[in-house]
């Protein structure tokens, strides 16, 4: 079986559904559809879906699935930030629980004709919604202290000037493969090196190109005002700078970051926490990386809605 043949796996599930605690009758947001396999062990524990995804790809996939569960999971083509504005308009005001499964999923990365990947050779494309500036339009098109600063800041790539000036002096790139060997000439890539100097860079491009932590910013402010007093909301990412977003944002949520002094009578308190019980950073078990070796890079954090109205709501 080829890696594309290959069933997607999704990770640290049996943990997403603990926090969760799937029941008949709850309404719950599958923000990232993917292959559906949060959706479906939710489903079969009796709970009604609503399943964003941006790719036409996996919306279309999932249609089998909808018909197999008799009107109890509905697809949306949308970015998951759209998922309180959708919903509003489906008549659905509050849900129980939000789950998010954050970053490019199995399928996009091992089909080369989409282009989010090296290992196999295709079209500089990585546009999960496929729509929209390409990957290859940017690096074609973008000054090298535009490019530069996008793989600083989205690849941690620390040589990130000289390899731009390399990506700029090899234009036009129009493949994958073309990419990273101009990344691994730049930075002096040897064979026995135990990770691909491309890897960076091939993060960074597609984190740019789909916007994706603007996106996770915007997706936790909707789950946020749309879940229910008691609601959870559970994040599964699998860098730092998705982790990192998600530790900030449940810190400040639930008010774990404000230093208020009792020694100074008339301060504002700040707003009523929103979450509670925030749940330590959850790593998959060894069983679960010897199963699903993608599983390694995973983290899961997870937290109660309060009754506080949302932030965003709040002004």
């Amino acid at each position: 079986m080829t890696a594309q043949d290959a069933p997607h796996i999704p990770v640290l599930l049996d943990e997403v559904v603990a926090a969760i605690g799937p029941r008949e009758g709850m309404a719950i947001v599958d923000a990232t559809f993917g292959a559906g396999g949060y959706s479906a062990a939710l489903l079969d524990a009796g709970a009604n879906v609503h399943a964003f995804d941006r790719d036409p790809d996996a919306i279309a996939a999932g249609a089998a699935m909808v018909a197999r569960y008799d009107g109890r999971l509905a697809l949306y083509p949308h970015r998951f930030s759209a998922m309180r504005s959708e919903l509003a308009a489906a008549g659905i005001a509050k849900v129980d629980a939000v789950v998010m499964d954050i970053g490019v999923s199995s399928m996009q990365l091992d089909q080369g004709e989409r282009g989010f990947a090296f290992m196999h050779d295709g079209p500089l494309d990585m546009r999960m919604s496929q729509a929209g500036e390409s990957a290859a339009d940017f690096l074609n098109t973008a000054d090298d202290e535009t490019i530069a600063d996008v793989l600083y800041t989205y690849g941690e790539e620390r040589q990130s000037r000289r390899v731009a000036r390399a990506i700029v002096a090899a234009r036009p790139l129009t493949t994958t493969g073309e990419l990273a060997r101009v990344v691994r000439r730049a930075l002096g890539h040897k064979p026995h090196d135990k990770k691909d100097p491309a890897t960076r860079t091939f993060q960074a491009v597609r984190i740019h190109v789909n916007d994706e932590l603007g996106e996770l910013e915007a997706g936790l402010a909707a789950a946020e005002a749309l879940l229910g007093e008691g609601g959870v909301l559970a994040v599964v990412t699998f860098h730092s700078l998705e982790d990192r977003i998600v530790k900030q944002f449940f810190k400040t949520a639930s008010g774990a970051g404000r230093a208020v002094s009792r020694h100074l009578p008339g301060e504002i308190p700040g707003p009523a926490p929103t979450f509670a019980q925030v749940s330590k950073a959850i790593r998959p078990s060894e069983a679960e990386i010897a199963r699903n070796p993608r599983a390694r890079s995973s983290t899961l954090r997870h937290a109660i809605r309060t009754g506080a109205p949302a932030r965003s709501l709040a002004a």
